[in-house]
């Protein structure tokens, strides 16, 4: 073994614990909105997942959640929202009620 080997050794043990014990990156699950829809209208999902939604429309919308969260998502723009919390939530958009989403979200 060369000199200064044996040195590394320990840190190498200890990198490889920080990344085997650390979590994996979340996936990114994609809604497309285009003529007031959400598409699709319903998501499975994993806590530490993100949803996008993609607005294609020319009208701002929301996700929003009665009594929880909302997202603003801007004319032909996109805006995120990382989820925290397991559990099954319906939304809908503020300004368009009859467009209607739902998640159901896994620990």
């Amino acid at each position: 073994m060369k000199a200064g080997a044996s040195n590394r050794l320990p840190w190498l043990a200890t990198l490889a614990l920080v990344l085997a014990a650390a979590p994996a990156a979340g996936a990114t699950i994609q809604v497309t909105i285009d003529k007031l829809v959400f598409s699709p209208d319903a998501v499975e999902a994993k806590v530490g997942d993100t949803i996008e939604w993609v607005n294609k429309d020319v009208i701002s919308h929301t996700a929003t959640v009665k009594g929880g969260w909302e997202v603003m998502i801007p004319p032909r723009r996109s805006a995120s929202l990382t989820l925290k919390v397991a559990g099954t939530v319906d939304y809908f958009c503020r300004f368009h009620p009859n467009m209607k989403g739902h998640l159901d979200v896994s620990p």
